[in-house]
């Protein structure tokens, strides 16, 4: 290596997301900037799932069955919408601990734009490891219309502020 070259110890670990000790419970996260879902991103993510129902990639078929346009597959869907709350509430890491109640409550077509809403649920020390704390998290996912599409609830270990990790 040459003496030119940079050496990760010359970075500084910056830690991104929020902490445990940042979540009270009723807080809420207007998730940033949404994401348009292109016809490209929907038969991509369904053919490459062997999601193979034609709403999701025929047009004539979805518009046969009484849809506006090609129908985004649901998991995309989800997908979509829980990746956009992952900056606000579990990049700082620790395990994904589930989802629960998920409801799929509207279509949603290629072209929507969605954006996301997370409500702190509950808050809990974790009983295993002092350095992390259980969050749990009420996600909505609405279209550009302002229609709920998607809401679903989410649990993570979150480290602590001053853990030890």
């Amino acid at each position: 290596m040459s003496d030119s070259a940079t050496h990760i110890k010359d970075f500084p670990i910056r830690l991104r997301g929020h902490s445990f000790d940042d979540f009270a419970v009723d807080i809420v996260f207007e998730h940033h900037w949404g994401r348009t879902i292109e016809q490209s991103d929907n038969i991509l993510f369904s053919l490459t799932t062997l999601q193979f129902n034609p709403l999701f990639f025929n047009r004539e078929y979805a518009k046969a069955d009484g849809h506006a346009d090609i129908v985004v597959a649901p998991m995309l869907v989800f997908a979509t919408v829980f990746g956009l709350s992952v900056e606000d509430l579990s990049e700082r890491g620790g395990a994904f601990l589930g989802v629960d109640d998920l409801s799929f409550e509207a279509p949603v077509h290629v072209g929507d734009t969605l954006t996301a809403r997370s409500t702190v649920q509950a808050l809990r020390p974790s009983k295993s490891d002092a350095n992390y704390g259980i969050a749990t998290w009420l996600t909505e996912g609405f279209n550009q219309r302002g229609d709920r599409v998607i809401v679903f609830t989410r649990s993570n270990l979150v480290p602590r502020r001053d853990a030890s990790l």
